[in-house]
């Protein structure tokens, strides 16, 4: 299964459009959001992904709240699972610990991924280019026996994605 993960769009809905286009051209199956979309345009960009997609609220969605039920965002952690495999989604990182297959989370705009005690914890960096000027976002595969990372991210004055592969032996 192809997971497009990103995070921290901020206002910048043409980088959320790109980010979006980029995972669904790489064949993502699903769509996760880890936070902070700020603007309406980015929740309608994911609903208009045709994607089944789900979002956390950030730090700084508080004028999303009236869209909770017209949109797929929900209040951290958010725990749900996609096939086999359980996932935690949160914005803040203060839930990180290993209660499922999957923790992601945002609001570092770090992109930071590791595999501990059967746990993978994935950080997809930033959308919106604001703590560096760089583009990011994830495609998670989740395979029998492994995680295939592909950490895409994109110079802001660069036309093109740079990729790069990361795995772990899934246990």
């Amino acid at each position: 299964m192809k997971i497009g993960v990103f995070s921290d769009s901020h206002h910048k809905v043409d980088y959320t459009r790109e980010v979006i286009e980029l995972l669904k051209s790489k064949k993502a199956q699903y769509l996760i959001h880890a936070g902070d979309l700020c603007v309406e345009d980015n929740l309608k960009l994911l609903e208009e992904s045709n994607l089944t997609y789900v979002s956390v609220f950030g730090n700084n969605d508080m004028s999303l709240i009236s869209l909770q039920n017209k949109y797929t965002i929900k209040q951290e952690p958010y725990h749900f699972k996609i096939e086999d495999t359980t996932f935690k989604l949160m914005h803040l990182p203060y839930y990180i610990n290993g209660d499922s297959d999957v923790v992601i989370y945002g609001h570092t705009h770090i992109f930071e991924t590791d595999y501990k005690e059967g746990t993978l914890f994935l950080n997809p960096g930033e959308v919106c280019a604001r703590e560096k000027p760089k583009c990011e976002c994830v495609l998670l595969e989740i395979n029998e026996n492994e995680y295939i990372i592909n950490y895409y991210s994109r110079e802001i004055t660069k036309k093109k994605f740079e990729k790069k592969e990361i795995k772990y032996e899934r246990k």
